[in-house]
């Protein structure tokens, strides 16, 4: 793993990737699901598709509102580097984080009330759903290990 801010840089899926994924479909292949949900950001749709190839049939939407948190102009650089580094003004606030992990809740709880819902995204905006939805703090939250499935009842 190169550990870098990749943010909302296009990226891809590397091998390793695909495996998580395909052992994400085996832990789910027997799982009623009704929709899959997937960042609008390819390396998370090539993840969704994978994942999904289990279900046949089963839609995938993609939307932005599950996108990684935007670094600005310190895309790329090592996670080492932030404590160190002067965050500039175009890095995604936390605060607008919130917003669109908030708006993301209330398009499931309104689009697919009472379904078994898969959503594929990134790190950051991952833990910030999760402190949302289980009313923590986001450094409360422990990060989800690439390919790992939480459940949460909305």
């Amino acid at each position: 793993m190169q550990h870098i801010l990749q943010g909302q840089s296009p990226g891809q899926l590397t091998d390793l990737g695909r495996e998580q994924a395909a052992e994400v479909r085996e832990i789910l292949c027997h799982t009623h699901i009704d929709a899959f949900i997937s960042s609008d950001q390819q390396r998370a749709i090539d993840t969704c598709e994978i994942i999904a190839g289990a279900h046949e049939g089963v839609p995938i939407t993609t939307t932005p509102l599950l996108r990684e948190r935007d670094w600005g102009s310190i895309t790329g650089l090592p996670f080492s580097m932030l404590p160190n580094v002067q965050w500039p003004a175009d890095v995604e606030s936390m605060k607008h984080m919130k917003q669109r992990a908030a708006q993301f809740v209330e398009m499931v709880k309104r689009e697919y009330p009472g379904l078994t819902v898969v959503a594929v995204a990134h790190g950051i905006i991952n833990k910030v759903i999760e402190a949302l939805l289980t009313q923590r703090r986001i450094y409360d939250v422990v990060k989800m290990k690439n390919a790992e499935v939480r459940e949460f009842l909305l």
